[in-house]
């Protein structure tokens, strides 16, 4: 039982070891790192475009800043995202906001 033991021991050691194991870890890392990059460039281009949107138009309702701070612009930050978005955001934190009753009323509705 003993040698089953080494031997099982000394086979695991040997694929850890392995370039073969380290490319298929590097593998599934750089998977992932894409994956994460795309999921940042598609959250920079919601915020700069709904950003863009709420500064032209001089004003933001409080459930769209929600929307845009709490489920893009701060999971956006958390992946590592940065740079124009954050001076969007930024903008956007100095519009007025105003109640949806309000914003329906301004947008003709």
């Amino acid at each position: 039982m003993e040698t089953w033991a080494q031997l099982i021991v000394s086979v695991v050691i040997a694929v850890i070891a392995s370039s073969g194991f380290w490319a298929f870890v590097s593998k599934i890392s750089e998977k992932k790192d894409v994956r994460t990059q795309v999921l940042i460039g598609l959250g920079h281009d919601r915020i700069r475009c709904l950003g863009l949107e709420y500064i032209n138009r001089g004003w933001i309702t409080a459930d769209e800043y929600e929307n845009l701070y709490e489920y893009l612009y701060k999971p956006y930050e958390k992946l590592g995202g940065n740079g124009s978005a954050k001076r969007i955001m930024d903008e956007v934190k100095k519009l007025k906001i105003i109640s949806g009753k309000e914003g329906d009323f301004k947008n003709g509705q």
